[in-house]
């Protein structure tokens, strides 16, 4: 292992390394465990990790950090040379945006850039927020994509080269390689969806045009292929896998395929037939996502001489078989699943990590507390409206505090904000630099119309919240500006529901949690229901209510305090600036004729994560 740049000199002060996991990191619960379903070729899956490396440092079931990851997946390196069998590590993006250990720092992501490349990963691809933004794209393009020279893949993304401005590929198109162990002769692709929210200097190709082209034709036709693996920050049941599912079987309708997708930040596992199946493994490196695959054939020579071991994974297959597991992301379960324990798990290299990790977050300082929080605040556990809720939160108390600061104007005002601005919950007890990041970690604010008719106005959230499927249908020459995707402006879990429930009638999954009722055998957690049955997990846990909220809320100040008093003529339309197209698309749908000339910024640009930590000083001030 070699450290480079501030991360070395950050170990070379350090007085001593960690022992595991980070230092304030609460310690996993005990719980029944599932063991891992060992095959010929197997897989260790991360995406959506947003910055989350350091782990949850308020939550034991997901407490391990990536140099525990990195541990873990060197031992299992260990198991799978012994037993003759292979295993790969597979990211599918997103590790950008999230967490106070990216996006604290200047430039955002000079820590977790060298931390993320300790680990050996064998294929990584781009998520969308790696391209929302101009520097991150770069820092991708130049930092993260040479970090993993030959293992980054970019199907279906370009980019133009800073230096030369030329439109290029971000990293190479696919991969030939073959294992390690078992020979198995592996093709491999890196797509990201069909994004359009990505910055001028790339270009996200959509699927459909990227699987037409010259060199996608030549791969899928290579018959001295083993297993084709198809790497994508794609939800698992779209439509863009589902046309590379096809693209892949008119040319070879026998061949096994492997894929891992992302984006929706849920653990799912789908059966495209009987010799081509999709991993997903969740979010905020809460889930470490397990597969497998046995009976494949290697480097020609049939599935039943493949596996010459004579280990306990060397039993012969006539035809492919394929296992999957979601590991809860804490040691306990890492200790199970390595037969190890506290002393004989970690290794110096993953201690090294963890140690970099503690020390970057102490000189990002993220521990400093701006107040104490006085209860749990949940996106999807509790109801909205509800006390309970973080947007309830938001909604009555937050976002009418901050309208009343930051504007002398006595004319009435009515906000708009996207609940996908909101990213985790907030729990009772400190209230921190890094949880100010982890609820809201972009860095947009808001944006006003002045003097809007409040009857017009007051019909924003019903379109936002029920029409927005009318609104995207709306003629070009009426649109402003094209507008994000509509997964962008929501929840992922509510995007989820809209997405799934078709399949599956109801949500076929619980989120995390840490409570539950105390007469339960089992700690609250996932329980996951895929195309395989409801075995998948590693961790057994009881269930977790799941509550839907909507598109987008609204907090009105200024207005008659009297019911009997008649509403304004008009008010300043304040809104979260992420969702700026979808206001004037709306506005537009109305009958107006607003545009971005209309706009003006608000609060003098400042974010809303400031605007957060700032009504969070003034109102939850103190220790706790």
């Amino acid at each position: 292992m070699i450290f480079r740049g501030v991360l070395r000199a950050i170990l070379i002060a350090l007085p001593f390394a960690v022992e595991a996991a980070q230092p304030s990191a609460p310690s996993p619960i005990a719980a029944p465990l599932r063991d891992l379903p060992w095959g010929q070729l197997n897989f260790l899956h991360t995406t959506d990790t947003h910055g989350w490396h350091a782990g949850h440092l308020q939550e034991p079931s997901y407490s391990a950090d990536w140099g525990d990851y990195i541990s873990f997946s060197e031992r299992l390196h260990e198991k799978a040379d012994r037993e003759k069998v292979d295993i790969l590590l597979i990211d599918t993006g997103d590790r950008v945006e999230g967490n106070g250990l990216y996006d604290a720092s200047e430039p955002k992501g000079e820590f977790t850039s060298e931390i993320i490349k300790e680990l050996d990963i064998d294929i990584i691809c781009s998520g969308n927020h790696e391209l929302y933004k101009k520097k991150t794209s770069q820092r991708e393009y130049s930092v993260t994509a040479p970090n993993f020279h030959g293992n980054y893949l970019a199907s279906n993304i370009d980019i133009f080269d800073p230096r030369t401005g030329e439109r290029v590929p971000l990293a190479q198109r696919y991969k030939k390689f073959t294992t390690k162990n078992q020979g198995i002769r592996v093709l491999a692709f890196g797509f990201l969806f069909d994004f359009t929210g990505n910055a001028n200097n790339t270009i996200v190709q959509p699927v459909a045009q990227t699987i037409q082209e010259k060199w996608f034709q030549e791969a899928i036709r290579d018959r001295e292929v083993d297993l084709f693996l198809v790497t994508g920050h794609v939800p698992l049941r779209s439509p863009e896998f589902d046309l590379i599912f096809k693209a892949i079987r008119s040319q070879q309708w026998d061949v096994p395929i492997q894929f891992f997708g992302g984006h929706t930040h849920i653990r799912d596992y789908a059966k495209y037939d009987a010799k081509a199946y999709a991993l997903e493994s969740g979010r905020y490196m809460e889930t470490i996502g397990f597969m497998s695959i046995s009976g494949l054939r290697s480097g020609g020579k049939p599935a039943s001489e493949a596996l010459e071991g004579e280990g306990e994974i060397s039993a012969k297959r006539a035809s492919p078989t394929f296992s999957r597991r979601y590991i809860d992301n804490n040691v306990f379960s890492f200790h199970h699943h390595t037969a190890l324990n506290a002393t004989t798990f970690p290794t110096e290299h993953g201690r090294n990590v963890s140690a970099v990790i503690s020390a970057a977050r102490k000189t990002l300082k993220l521990d400093k507390q701006f107040g104490c929080a006085p209860t749990d605040l949940w996106t999807n556990r509790a109801p909205y409206p509800n006390e309970k809720s973080i947007f309830s939160w938001i909604q009555d108390i937050v976002l009418p505090d901050m309208l009343k600061g930051a504007s002398c104007s006595d004319t009435p005002k009515l906000a708009l904000l996207n609940t996908g601005s909101l990213r985790f919950d907030i729990f009772k007890g400190p209230f921190t630099v890094d949880t100010t990041y982890s609820v809201s970690p972009f860095t947009s604010g808001f944006r006003q119309i002045k003097n809007v008719p409040f009857r017009v106005a007051k019909q924003l959230l019903r379109i936002l919240n029920q029409e927005v499927p009318q609104l995207e249908r709306t003629p070009r020459t009426l649109r402003a500006k094209e507008p994000v995707a509509l997964e962008q402006i929501e929840t992922k879990s509510r995007y989820l529901e809209r997405v799934v429930n078709d399949r599956y009638g109801d949500s076929h999954q619980s989120p995390l949690a840490l409570g539950g009722p105390e007469s339960s055998p089992l700690t609250p957690g996932y329980t996951t229901s895929d195309d395989a049955g409801n075995d998948g997990d590693d961790t057994l846990h009881s269930k977790i209510q799941f509550y839907r909220v909507p598109n987008c809320i609204e907090s009105r100040t200024g207005f008659p305090e009297s019911s009997s008093s008649s509403d304004p003529e008009t008010v300043d339309l304040v809104y979260g600036s992420f969702i700026e197209n979808y206001i004037l698309l709306a506005l537009r749908f109305l009958g107006t004729d607003y545009a971005l000339g209309d706009t003006e910024s608000f609060a003098d640009g400042q974010s809303f994560t400031a605007l957060l930590a700032k009504w969070v000083q003034e109102n939850w001030a103190g220790e706790c």
